[in-house]
């Protein structure tokens, strides 16, 4: 139990903490390619939509793929907002019409040698799973083609919205290899051990509307001519969130995380150590006296 406190309190003091750097002047100096295109746009929306930030994926003659300095980039920005309590929730979307991610760049990845290849899938399977270890959540916009490491990028995150023309799959064994991005494990989670196995050994791959059939996204929306119909859907996914209180939220990610890895006694523990860190919030407080004063609460995070 003492365990259990500690791990979660933990998550609580990081949301109070700041980042020792200015995330907004890191962020501006994310891209170190020499080119004056920006392979990662992160936005900090304002007014209404104060407390969203916006990941863009933006490499459009590569579909977004993963390249180098595409996940150099996302690692500076994941750390620049993990400790930022502003952030209420991320979205996760592209930039480039009719692509998410396409997963692994494969023309850099000919390049590299075998010694090469496992420290960046290494790499690459740390950013993906960063994506559920932050407090805030986190929304994958899937407007377009999300296939292999780019479909384990979005299986990471807490939400996935999808437009129709999507495109979705894990489609590794079609290389002779398996998904090494936690794939294997986190579209069974998703969807269920059955589906998952004839998903990845057929290398199938599904449009918006199969895949919300079958539980993998949330939401599938008709794609607009923008190119922007997911992104869009999940920015009102994520207004909703924002009036919630933040540690609230970040405690119910931590137990819902937690709980589902174990059998439901322990998954109990874990909601009961969670709601124990939101009690001495000012926060709670907070909202206990709005309802009595009858007014919107306002809450800090605190």
């Amino acid at each position: 139990d003492s365990l259990l406190q500690e791990m979660l309190a933990r998550s609580v003091l990081g949301l109070g903490r700041r980042s020792m750097v200015c995330t907004r002047g890191m962020v501006n100096n994310l891209n170190t390619a020499t080119t004056t295109e920006q392979d990662l746009i992160v936005e900090y929306l304002e007014e209404e939509n104060h407390g969203i930030v916006v990941f863009g994926l933006n490499r459009p003659k590569a579909m977004n793929a993963l390249s180098k300095n595409l996940c150099a980039n996302l690692i500076s920005a994941i750390d620049a907002v993990k400790f930022d309590k502003s952030v209420r929730v991320l979205i996760i979307r592209s930039h480039a019409k009719g692509a998410f991610c396409a997963g692994a760049d494969l023309k850099e990845r000919a390049q590299m040698t075998p010694a090469e290849v496992g420290p960046f899938v290494a790499k690459g399977r740390e950013i993906i799973g960063a994506w559920a270890n932050l407090p805030m959540p986190v929304i994958a916009a899937v407007d377009g083609v999300a296939l292999g490491g780019g479909l384990e990028m979005a299986l990471a995150c807490d939400m996935r919205v999808a437009s129709s023309n999507a495109r979705m799959g894990l489609t590794e064994t079609k290389l002779a290899i398996i998904p090494g991005g936690g794939g294997t494990q986190r579209l069974p989670r998703v969807v269920g051990v059955a589906k998952a196995r004839e998903l990845i050994y057929t290398a199938r791959i599904l449009n918006g509307k199969e895949a919300e059939d079958i539980g993998l996204v949330n939401h599938c929306v008709e794609q607009n001519d923008a190119g922007d119909a997911a992104y869009l859907r999940s920015l009102d996914l994520a207004k909703e969130i924002l009036p919630n209180g933040p540690i609230g939220v970040a405690m119910a990610k931590v137990a819902i995380n937690k709980g589902t890895e174990v059998d439901l006694a322990s998954g109990l523990g874990f909601e009961e150590a969670a709601y124990a860190q939101v009690i001495p919030t000012k926060d709670r407080i907070e909202a206990l006296m709005a309802f009595k004063e009858k007014r919107k609460p306002v809450f800090r995070g605190e």
